[in-house]
């Protein structure tokens, strides 16, 4: 095989350096400087409504778990969900005495699930387990007025609900506030990029890029039942504090001199 010639291989390599060179200005020109700057922008809001989440629920008699079946008995089944639905309607009547529209309140789909105890511990000193079966109904109930709190949880131990959950504070114009945060991000992005350019003697000109570095975030504010909530007390106080809505933006102007 027969070698370049060193002239040759000289003229080929300047050839290559210069190809480089020429399309590193190609796109130096294709890229124009740019600014880029992010953002955040933060807003608390108080809200102005809530939802009490309470439950019901009723349980068949415990019996011997037999080692054939573990069934409940449909009899004892029945009465026990007759109970539940009945209690379920006095709850609803009690709410809507209290002032709730019906579409205020949510009634849950049913859950059954067994439950197992122990029996007291016979001569010998053995316990043998029983089985009993455990329906469930939860409820929500949407409160547009916060000071009518104190009332309706009082509606709600009235009717002897079994287990309060708590009460999870919202933003009734929650679509709104999301827009605001966004677009107090974008205003804090153009502050921070018009001071810089100020500053660096240079002129923003279009926007070529923008995104969000996160959407912004909402999240109902949850608040846990205390005893005197619990216990339906009139003295019960209540503060709902205040829901913080994030956004993030990510901004780029191209540089015009």
């Amino acid at each position: 095989m027969m070698s370049l010639n060193p002239l040759r291989c000289l003229l080929l390599g300047g050839l290559v350096i210069t190809a480089v060179l020429i399309n590193s200005v190609a796109l130096a020109d294709e890229a124009p400087a740019r600014l880029a700057v992010q953002a955040d922008a933060q807003l608390d809001m108080v809200p102005d409504r809530a939802r009490l989440s309470a439950r019901l629920w009723e349980r068949t008699p415990a019996v011997a778990v037999a080692a054939e079946t573990d069934d409940t008995d449909p009899d004892a089944l029945g009465q026990a969900r007759d109970r539940l639905e009945q209690r379920a309607a006095e709850l609803i009547r009690t709410l809507e005495e209290a002032g709730v529209a019906r579409d205020d309140i949510h009634a849950g789909s049913l859950s059954v699930q067994p439950e197992y105890v122990a029996a007291p511990r016979n001569g010998g000193g053995d316990s043998e387990t029983l089985q009993r079966t455990r329906i469930e109904r939860p409820f929500q109930v949407r409160v547009d007025d916060l000071e009518r709190l104190p009332l309706l949880l009082n509606a709600l131990t009235t009717a002897n609900v079994n287990a309060m959950d708590g009460i999870r504070y919202e933003l009734s114009n929650r679509d709104a506030v999301v827009d605001e945060a966004l677009v107090m991000a974008l205003e804090k992005a153009r502050h921070k990029a018009e001071l810089m350019a100020r500053t660096l003697g240079v002129t923003l000109g279009p926007v070529v890029a923008v995104n969000e570095t996160h959407s912004p975030d909402y999240a109902p504010r949850m608040m846990a039942m205390s005893a005197g909530a619990r216990e339906g007390t009139s003295q019960t106080e209540y503060r709902p504090g205040t829901i913080t809505i994030e956004a993030g933006v990510s901004v780029s102007w191209a540089i015009e001199n």
